[in-house]
Parts: structure tokens; sequence; C-alpha cells
């Protein structure tokens, strides 16, 4: 079995107009999600071997505040990341090391969130499970969902991925949006 874990960058800041969207930042909301998310992740065991991330100031910024993560994994910044449409991010998944055990992609909807839904399947997705359920409404900044694997990356597929987890800030101690507990699959 091989892990995915998808996560969407944290909230980014619209401050500066004169900012390209590859270059705006993360806001102070963002940067707090990002570091509740790290500290989530690691309490959770959540240890990838590869990090894949696009390349936008926002996309590093959510990776720069996870740190520290364990190993630590091997980060990949790419452009095609960027903005990517989910069959794109299918595809540089197709791409990782078949030695590879846990990937993290960090990237932007909707994607992302076409990419998880994608992976989900039409089955699990009308399964209705609670996570299916929130995943269907939605993929806010700084969520993360974890997939489990059965096919090597070369060969992952729509509807590869089984759904173990959806875990988003407003289930976080010490973000704003309270002490919500995670759903699982």
């Amino acid at each position: 079995m091989r892990q995915l874990l998808l996560l969407r960058h944290a909230k980014s800041s619209w401050d500066d107009p004169r900012l390209s969207d590859h270059a705006r930042p993360l806001n102070a909301r963002g940067r707090r999600a990002a570091i509740a998310m790290g500290e989530a992740m690691r309490e959770l065991g959540l240890a990838p071997d590869v990090v894949l991330v696009s390349s936008a100031r926002r996309t590093l910024q959510t990776l720069e505040a996870l740190a520290p993560l364990e190993g630590p994994p091997l980060v990949e910044p790419m452009d095609d990341l960027y903005l990517a449409a989910w069959p794109s991010l299918l595809q540089v998944l197709r791409g990782v090391r078949e030695t590879a055990r846990s990937v993290l992609l960090i990237g932007h909807n909707p994607g992302l969130h076409d990419l998880a839904m994608a992976l989900a399947g039409p089955a699990a997705m009308a399964a209705a499970t609670p996570a299916t359920r929130r995943l269907a409404e939605g993929y806010p900044t700084a969520t993360l969902t974890e997939f489990a694997l059965a096919l090597p990356w070369g060969r992952l597929e729509a509807g590869g991925g089984r759904l173990l987890r959806l875990l988003s800030p407003a289930d976080l101690p010490g973000t704003e949006a309270g002490d919500t507990p995670e759903v699982t699959a």
C-alpha cells in the first residue's frame, strides 16, 4: 500500500494588488492554519518520503510552515503543479519513483479538489461516508486528504484511491474555526 496526501495551500493574502497570483504570500490566518496542520500531521504520524509542491509562493510557504517534516522528505518544487487541472496532477503522480511509500502533493484548487474526487471514485462518493460528504462539499484552504493506494504510482488512475481521512483547519485546535474532530472514512 502507498499513501498519498493532498494538501491545498493555506489562505493567501490579496493585500498587494501589484503582485502576480504566483507571487501571493500566505496571510497570518493561513500561516497559523499551516502550522496547525503540520502539528496535526506529526501527531498522526504522517511522514511523506516525497513532497511535490507547486512553485507558487503560497504553496512553498505552506510547506515551510509544516516544518519539521520527519525524514526529512525529498522536496520537489514544480512549475507544472501551479494551477494544474486534475489530469495533469495525476500524470505528475504517475511519474513518482516506485520506491516512494508516501507522497505529499501541495497544490491549488480546483485541480486538487477534482483530483481528490477522482481518486475516491464515483462508488466511494455515492457511499456518502462522513469524509466523502465533506469532500463533495469542497476543499477549503489548508485542507488535507489522505488516500491509501493499492496500485503502483505509474498505474495510478481515477478511482484508484481509498479516502482514509479529511482534515481541515476547522478541525484543528488553535485555528479560527474551533475544535471539531476530524472526519475519517
